[in-house]
């Protein structure tokens, strides 16, 4: 990097925290109050909330892991991004009213007034685990990682960069958070989409052309492979993206646990009226579709010229062997001075953001439903804010201790990320998906479904390898369904949730924009089938 490069970076770097302090300042009567820090109650709007939403959502694991996956496997990753905008749909319309009406504000306190304070004491434990060890460290690690290759700096100290960076951000509450994730989406997509450029560009003068059009053509025509989202049986990708079952199986499970029953993206809706929540959520959906030419597109254009002889030696990692998650860090480093700068400051944007929200999201759950029940009844909001901010400091310096030690470059960060999140979300989504709409749902099996699904999960992952991960997901889904059932009926529940049908309806606005969101999604899969 140069000069201009390194000016492009902190000018990002002041923009974002001189815009958090103001907020900060702004707002700042009102940072004693929990529902304030860790939910910004009443004070994002629609676009800030769709914006935060993607924010978070978007790091160092789509940039790198996914990029990685692009290279490897090609556009068929990007079933991730655009299954996540159908998701994001059903959330909106089926469990944000839920929450909503029923004056959720963690998910842990749902199973707490769904079942009872033992099922939310389990989850609790399961999510803090599962956040800190898997989601932290993977962001924490990629990133650094990334930021390393780019700027020549020593990957420790990066990865210290860019937790203090993040925790600067976090300490200010969740308002802060979801204010500055509009800056930082800003600079994520404008500094995504030059890299885009770039590769497309690279690509059709490789081939004796010029332009992105002709880059695209001759990516469509020399990596042919690579534009399936479809893969057949007996293809070397089948395992990890199993054919139809990404459009019919496991990966509603994988989407619509994270989506919509994950402390770290519902907290950002949370705190919203119903319409606001929706308009964000839809808001969201629609840049959900533009990601995969952000952070797949860029993976295809490298593994084209790789195939034509370039990068032969770049690709390699230290030990000599192809490294899939090297791909988009070889290509920031081919941009022009001060462009190199923007994509720079829209990678950090995407790790930030993610680290910033993870962060925040194990400081509420800590803080409200385990520090604040079990551990210090009595506190005060000014207490648990504070609470809240150590929670945030604790778990990174956890998460940059941990992280060179968890594997994360084995597999690909991205698919490391996917199949250590599928041990837990088949058992928990069903426990919600259970408590939200069938009314004989008790806590003996909403326990079995967290606690026996997360262990029949993890027997598959070590005996049933040869399955594809998705597929284990549908079939413990399907067990710990078919359990609480019975247990249910041996038992019926006499808890329940505030529904009203009336709920679950929507206004034009959201019909048309969702009508437009689907017709997309149908139209890549089939295009691109």
């Amino acid at each position: 990097m140069q000069s201009l490069d390194y000016l492009v970076f902190f000018f990002y770097f002041i923009v974002v925290s001189g815009y958090g302090i103001w907020i900060y300042r702004l707002k700042q009567s009102k940072t004693a109050s929990t529902k304030d820090f860790f939910l910004a109650e009443g004070s994002l709007t629609w676009w800030a909330i769709g914006a935060s939403l993607i924010a978070s959502n978007i790091s160092a694991e789509q940039f790198i892991g996914m990029s990685g996956n692009g290279f490897s496997m090609g556009l068929a990753i990007s079933t991730y991004e655009w299954m996540a905008a159908a998701t994001l749909l059903v959330v909106g319309i089926f469990f944000m009213p839920i929450y909503l009406k029923n004056h959720i504000f963690t998910m842990p306190q749902f199973l707490n007034q769904r079942y009872n304070s033992t099922v939310s004491m389990i989850m609790a434990i399961f999510w803090l685990f599962l956040y800190v060890l898997v989601n932290l460290t993977s962001i924490l690690f990629l990133g650094a990682l990334a930021v390393s290759t780019i700027s020549g700096l020593d990957f420790t100290l990066c990865m210290w960069g860019l937790a203090i960076f993040a925790v600067f951000i976090t300490i200010g509450g969740m308002k802060v958070i979801g204010y500055t994730d509009v800056i930082q989406v800003v600079f994520l997509i404008i500094g995504g989409l030059a890299t885009t450029y770039l590769a497309l560009n690279l690509v059709a003068e490789q081939y004796g052309g010029s332009g992105i059009w002709e880059g695209f053509a001759q990516m469509t025509k020399n990596s042919e492979d690579h534009f399936h989202m479809i893969f057949n049986e007996g293809h070397k990708h089948y395992m990890a993206l199993p054919g139809i079952a990404v459009l019919v199986g496991g990966m509603w499970i994988v989407n619509l646990n994270y989506w919509g029953c994950n402390q770290y993206i519902t907290q950002r809706a949370l705190g919203a009226d119903l319409k606001t929540a929706r308009e964000g959520i839809l808001f969201a959906a629609f840049l959900k579709i533009l990601m995969p030419i952000i952070v797949t597109v860029p993976g295809i254009a490298v593994y084209t010229l790789y195939q034509k002889g370039l990068f032969q030696k770049e690709m390699l990692d230290s030990a000599g062997v192809l490294s899939q998650d090297n791909a988009y860090p070889v290509l920031l480093n081919l941009l022009p001075t001060g462009l190199k700068g923007l994509s720079f400051a829209a990678l950090t944007a995407a790790v930030v953001a993610s680290l910033a929200g993870k962060a925040n999201s194990i400081s509420t759950i800590f803080t409200l439903d385990i520090y604040k029940k079990y551990l210090h009844t009595e506190a005060d909001e000014k207490q648990l804010v504070w609470v809240g901010r150590i929670t945030i400091l604790v778990a990174m310096i956890i998460a940059i201790f941990i992280s060179p030690y968890m594997g994360i470059d084995k597999k690909g960060g991205f698919q490391f990320i996917q199949e250590m999140t599928g041990l837990v979300s088949p058992g928990v989504f069903a426990a919600f998906i259970m408590g939200f709409f069938w009314k004989k749902t008790n806590s003996e099996g909403a326990i079995f479904a967290i606690v026996g699904g997360f262990l029949m999960a993890l027997w598959m992952h070590y005996n049933l390898d040869y399955i594809p991960f998705i597929n284990r997901m549908g079939w413990v889904f399907l067990i710990c369904v078919a359990v609480m059932v019975v247990l249910g009926y041996l038992k019926p529940s006499k808890k329940g949730l505030e529904i009203d049908a009336k709920m679950f309806r929507v206004d034009t606005k959201f019909g048309v924009g969702a009508s437009i969101v689907v017709a997309m999604i149908v139209s890549l899969y089939w295009y691109f089938w």
